[in-house]
């Protein structure tokens, strides 16, 4: 992905977010619906030049969806 305005930790969930997606060959409506909000928030979240970003909630209903651990959407480490 391109240069980003968020934090460093910020994209890398971002990232680790737009990995699962392509990687299960899913939509960005489908990730919107696993969060319950529209495509065109996750279109936002995934283009670098917007602020957009998931939120805990977020997270943890995708965790929860994949089979994941929240801890698993941040890096093992501080960035």
């Amino acid at each position: 992905m391109a240069e980003s305005i968020l934090t460093p930790i910020e994209q890398h969930v971002v990232d680790f977010v737009y990995k699962i997606r392509t990687e299960k060959n899913l939509t960005q409506e489908d990730i919107g619906t696993i969060i319950d909000v529209k495509q065109t928030f996750i279109a936002n979240i995934e283009n670098p030049k917007n602020r957009s970003k998931y939120n805990l909630n977020h997270i943890n209903k995708l965790a929860d969806h994949f089979g994941l651990s929240p801890q698993d959407f941040l890096p093992k480490r501080p960035l």
